[in-house]
């Protein structure tokens, strides 16, 4: 006589063959020794929603450092003037590239004095050779130009320390960008020896001494407020450029 199978009896093999099918042989096997309820333990891990959560919790690790929250402030006056000096074709003549380094030289000027200042001195290592004043007074003399007139000071005696540091951020990114110009210079016969000087990267290589700098721009204490402080600092500097490449240019 055929044997009758309850119908929960059935129920729980149909359960059992579930489950084989779905983890292995294993039945009492739990994935990872998950605690989920039953329900979620068998539904499959999507593997696009695994790596989405993966990709989720590395950028919420790997915040935004100082130095990057300051790019991204002054993207939009900083490119802004980075457009406005290429669209004057600077690499057109020696004369043109001259108009240049003469904007150069009243920028380095007004920020001369930042060097000289213990506290930012003790801040940022080796800060006092990173200016590069003297060399633009000669690439200016090889060019045979006239160091500009003196004006009244951009930067007040009493500057905050964060607007200074804005300030310094705007030099030593020049820094990092001028390696490009320095390769188009040479098309006008101009170096690091002639005319172009100022342009040339650090020994170290000006990725190297420009991330020497970013950390310790980084590494500094600030609050929220004197955050906003260096960006208006550097905004402020950009700015000011814009205006000497409108002077030197019109």
């Amino acid at each position: 006589m055929q044997q009758v199978i309850p119908a929960r009896q059935r129920r729980d093999r149909r359960l059992q063959h579930t489950m084989q099918a779905t983890w292995g042989k294993d039945p009492g096997r739990r994935l990872n020794q998950d605690d989920r309820p039953f329900h979620q333990k068998m539904q499959p891990v999507s593997p696009s929603a695994s790596l989405l959560q993966t990709m989720t919790t590395t950028e919420t690790i790997a915040a935004p450092t100082r130095s990057q929250r300051l790019k991204a402030a002054t993207s939009t006056t900083h490119d802004s003037l980075d457009k406005r000096i290429m669209s004057e074709d600077i690499f057109a003549s020696r004369e043109r590239f001259a108009k240049f380094v003469r904007v150069q030289y009243r920028f380095h000027r007004d920020i001369q004095a930042l060097y000289a200042t213990p506290l930012l001195r003790a801040l940022l290592p080796d800060l006092e050779q990173r200016q590069r004043l003297q060399q633009i007074v000669a690439d200016l003399g090889d060019l045979q130009q006239d160091v500009p007139a003196d004006s009244a000071a951009v930067i007040p005696d009493d500057i905050e320390l964060p607007q200074a540091l804005g300030w310094l951020y705007v030099a030593e990114g020049s820094n990092l960008g001028g390696t490009i110009l320095f390769k188009l210079a040479g098309k006008l016969g101009l170096g690091a020896a002639f005319g172009a000087s100022h342009l040339a990267a650090h020994p170290d290589g000006a990725a190297r001494h420009w991330r020497e700098f970013t950390a310790s721009l980084d590494g500094i204490s600030m609050t929220e407020a004197q955050e906003a402080a260096a960006i208006e600092g550097a905004n402020a500097a950009f700015r000011t450029v814009r205006g000497y490449v409108e002077q030197e240019f019109a």
